[in-house]
């Protein structure tokens, strides 16, 4: 009679960072504990982890299990959980001060995709504990779409539009960019050709549309934008373009 009261939680972690495996369990007589491992499909005993708590420096990513016994050789494992470790991580993340909360560190990307072929879109957050993920498109949830990787097998026109993901924790969410995805038939390269003859002769100007925003409802003033319009004004002009810049 060996209820285990904490089950360990998986993780998704930096290489290099320190973070300790919990595992609690009640029994009739004193416990043991032992922790074991799997990485590539090989499982194997962790010597001298014999506490409760398995503290872990992330190195690689493995799954990890931890066995009960008491001492009428009665035993039970708990949840197999995944220690997931990002060996690239953007500079700078995660802060000093990070507390486990999402931090995205993989962006979909923009896709054009022909109709019928299979969509993909991946994405990444670290988290502690590990990030629960949900997709939308153009603001809607997608009621099947909950992992890092979102997957259509035979894309449809209706597949088009902005896609991004929210990963989430105890401690918060973290939304990926948001990228246009466009499902559509591709043209045979000879009317590919003579489409660009057709249109691009007939373009008599240039003409370029800059809006910078400063002020935002939830988020700090910004500063840059007045700067990154002007410097963008002066090029464009430079290279034959009519410029409309609108701030806020």
């Amino acid at each position: 009679a060996i209820v285990i009261t904490e089950q360990p939680v998986s993780v998704s972690v930096p290489v290099g960072y320190s973070f300790t495996l919990r595992c609690r369990a009640e029994g009739r007589t004193s416990l043991q504990y032992q922790w074991f491992c799997q990485h590539q499909s090989v499982c194997c005993q962790i010597p001298g982890a014999t506490k409760q708590d398995l503290p872990i420096t992330a190195q690689q990513t493995q799954l990890y299990t931890c066995r009960i016994n008491d001492l009428y050789k009665n035993a039970v494992f708990s949840d197999w959980v995944k220690v997931e470790v990002h060996q690239c991580v953007a500079r700078g993340l995660p802060p000093r001060l990070w507390r486990g909360e999402p931090v995205i560190v993989l962006n979909p990307t923009e896709q054009r995709v022909e109709v019928g072929k299979p969509l993909q879109l991946q994405c990444a957050a670290m988290g502690v504990p590990a990030p629960s993920y949900q997709w939308y498109r153009n603001g809607n949830l997608l009621e099947h779409q909950k992992k890092k990787k979102l997957w259509i097998t035979h894309a449809k026109v209706s597949d088009s539009g902005t896609y991004l993901c929210c990963a989430s924790n105890s401690h918060g969410e973290h939304w990926t960019s948001a990228v246009d995805i466009h499902i559509g038939e591709t043209l045979p390269p000879a009317e590919h050709l003579q489409l660009c003859h057709l249109v691009f002769p007939s373009a008599t100007g240039k003409i370029a549309l800059l809006v910078g925003n400063n002020r935002y409802q939830h988020h700090p003033n910004l500063m840059a934008p007045v700067t990154d319009v002007f410097e963008l004004s002066l090029l464009l002009e430079q290279l034959g373009f009519q410029v409309v810049s609108l701030l806020d």
